[in-house]
């Protein structure tokens, strides 16, 4: 118990000399913070977290209430493949500041909160799944990046998640077979016929995710072209079902 009280001490007493050095600042715009991997009071308030009523298959927010299980008009008039998605952001002007740096920036270091709201933003579809997998990279964007943030942030989902100890994270579980290069300023219709059969299941997990239910981790949920495409893969392998958990999602006009 003795050990346990000055490991702690240490560890505070650590803290307070390395804040008083080089203070935690806010992940968007490096404000001096109370502690490590937050953001400041202005930057938490400019953010638009995504919380219910939504519609219950896509998570796209609606104006108002419609009630339990309601769907929006894209997912009545077509259904997507995964069962269910969800993000933690609205992805605009504000939100766009944090991912892209994370994205393109090597701002890794904005993993670990980014995780932290994914988990909550996902934990019903977290709560039932057995693999947290995330969108792969061509070996080409990997090698030219040098990380995938969709792992990055999968890896942090399972840390946060409630019950991360019966989650298996699988970061190699699909492998994206041929160069599609960006998807940036592709209608839908050509975002889908860009990843058409450029994903497939690594054969180390061949047989591995028969009846099992999948979570796909990406960074943006646009058009959904690549989920759907990876969903495809992930369904002809077996899967019981697959869901989708983004860091933001593009939020459209009702159509």
């Amino acid at each position: 118990m003795l050990t346990g009280r000055l490991g702690r001490f240490c560890r505070g007493a650590g803290r307070i000399v390395l804040d008083a050095v080089l203070p935690p600042l806010c992940l968007r715009c490096a404000e001096i913070v109370e502690s490590p991997g937050t953001l400041c009071a202005a930057c938490w308030q400019g953010f638009s977290f995504i919380a219910p009523p939504y519609c219950a298959r896509c998570a796209d927010p609606f104006a108002a209430d419609p009630g339990a299980g309601a769907l929006c008009a894209r997912c009545l008039t077509r259904p997507p493949r995964y069962r269910r998605a969800r993000a933690a952001l609205v992805y605009d002007q504000e939100s766009r500041r944090l991912v892209l740096p994370f994205k393109h920036g090597d701002r890794t270091d904005l993993a670990r909160a980014c995780g932290t709201w994914m988990a909550r933003a996902g934990a019903e579809i977290l709560a039932d799944a057995d693999i947290v997998a995330p969108v792969p990279l061509h070996w080409r964007r990997l090698l030219a990046r040098r990380y995938n943030q969709a792992q990055l942030l999968a890896r942090a989902v399972v840390r946060h998640a409630e019950d991360r100890e019966r989650l298996s994270l699988a970061p190699d579980l699909l492998r994206r077979r041929r160069w599609t290069g960006s998807q940036s300023g592709l209608r839908a219709e050509e975002r889908r016929g860009n990843v058409r059969a450029a994903f497939d299941v690594h054969p180390r997990w061949a047989g591995e995710i028969a009846g099992k239910a999948v979570v796909l981790v990406d960074d943006v949920l646009t058009t959904g072209a690549t989920v759907e495409s990876c969903t495809r893969v992930l369904q002809r392998g077996g899967a019981r079902h697959v869901d989708v958990l983004t860091l933001a999602r593009v939020v459209r006009p009702a159509v």
